[in-house]
């Protein structure tokens, strides 16, 4: 994971330090807000967007955004509705981004392995927020519904006790890291690759390795009742850029924490998401998601943010827990089912008199 970073983290560029169009005015119009005014600069350089041999627009690439994580998706409530960070904020992010990414060498010197290879943070981007909108570049609050389904959801971040797999959220079970959660950067495996052919886009996600498949021949989504985590998308050409439109999502996902309530906010069957992605460069894509839950949210919000070309990123095998079995373990280890309470006080008694232990409580 980090070794494929590593070289590319030498160097700050352009991409990084700059603040794409994002505050630039506004040049059309979505149901949910505007999309950004296409940087000029671009046409005045004389450089054309590729074709594929079919024609479209060519995307085809490794695009991840493993080097977004350092800049948060919400902005600081202290920035108001500023997204701009000084010349000396921006300075001291990026000594504690050289820090974290230090600690992957420091950590090689020491032979040990941890947080310093395990997380892909890159270097921040000058843009306070990944999020634009609202102004403030925060989730807006929750309605009645939003609350109540918040408050119902569980994660192994949220709970203490496990008695059974719903105590765990889709991302624990790795299952899926849903929408719009899968379109931005994690810790880790935050690889995106897009494929192209005739009639269709694939964005194919390293982490849980989902793939959304994207029709672009003008077909509708499916009845209401068909759906999907990563939702149902369809998408069209709008000069250069590729709009894609989803719907019929599958609730449960989360799209994060919203006025200091404790647990995310999740999405419902409601939600949908508008995505525009526009080449700006040989190897720089501008990508915005307008995402709009009227059943949970009071308002829609959107990510904006910058893509680059990475041709040396690789997706490797994405194993979400060890064997597959840490959802288990947590509830060998922290149910309070009296069956299970007294195999675990069993076996620590076994262990302190120096028998065998049974590590596996809920067998029979």
């Amino acid at each position: 994971m980090r070794l494929r970073f590593a070289g590319a983290a030498l160097a700050v560029p352009l991409l990084l330090a700059g603040v794409h169009a994002a505050a630039q005015s506004p040049a059309s119009s979505t149901p949910f807000g505007t999309w950004d005014k296409p940087d000029p600069a671009m046409a005045k350089s004389g450089w054309k967007v590729p074709r594929t041999p079919w024609g479209d627009p060519d995307l085809r690439g490794q695009w991840p955004i493993d080097y977004l994580a350092q800049t948060p998706r919400q902005r600081p409530a202290s920035f108001g509705t500023r997204n701009v960070l000084t010349d000396e904020e921006y300075k001291a992010a990026l000594q504690r981004a050289e820090f974290q990414l230090d600690e992957y060498k420091n950590e090689g010197k020491a032979n040990k392995l941890g947080m310093g290879h395990w997380i892909e943070r890159g270097l921040p981007l000058k843009q306070a927020s990944l999020m634009t909108y609202p102004p403030d570049g925060r989730l807006p609050p929750m309605t009645a519904e939003g609350k109540k389904r918040a408050a119902a959801s569980k994660s192994s971040w949220s709970e203490q006790v496990f008695n059974w797999v719903d105590d765990f959220n889709l991302y624990d079970r790795c299952i899926t890291r849903g929408m719009p959660g899968s379109m931005l950067p994690g810790n880790y495996n935050s690889g995106i690759s897009v494929w192209q052919s005739p009639g269709y886009v694939a964005i194919k996600l390293e982490m849980i390795h989902e793939t959304r498949i994207i029709p672009l021949d003008g077909r509708g989504a499916p009845p209401k009742p068909v759906r999907t985590y990563l939702g149902y998308s369809t998408g069209h050409w709008d000069g250069d850029a590729l709009i894609i439109e989803t719907t019929n999502f599958l609730p449960g996902s989360s799209l994060g924490n919203s006025g200091g309530f404790a647990k995310p906010v999740p999405n419902s069957e409601q939600m949908t998401i508008l995505e525009k992605l526009t080449p700006t460069g040989p190897d720089t894509i501008h990508y915005e998601a307008w995402i709009d839950d009227p059943e949970v949210l009071i308002g829609p919000i959107k990510y904006d943010f910058p893509w680059r070309r990475n041709p040396e990123y690789v997706q490797y095998e994405y194993a979400c827990h060890e064997g597959n079995e840490q959802v288990r373990g947590y509830i060998e280890g922290r149910s309070d089912n009296p069956r299970l309470v007294a195999k675990r006080e069993a076996a620590v008694k076994a262990r302190d008199e120096g028998h065998p232990v049974d590590i596996h409580p809920l067998k029979p």
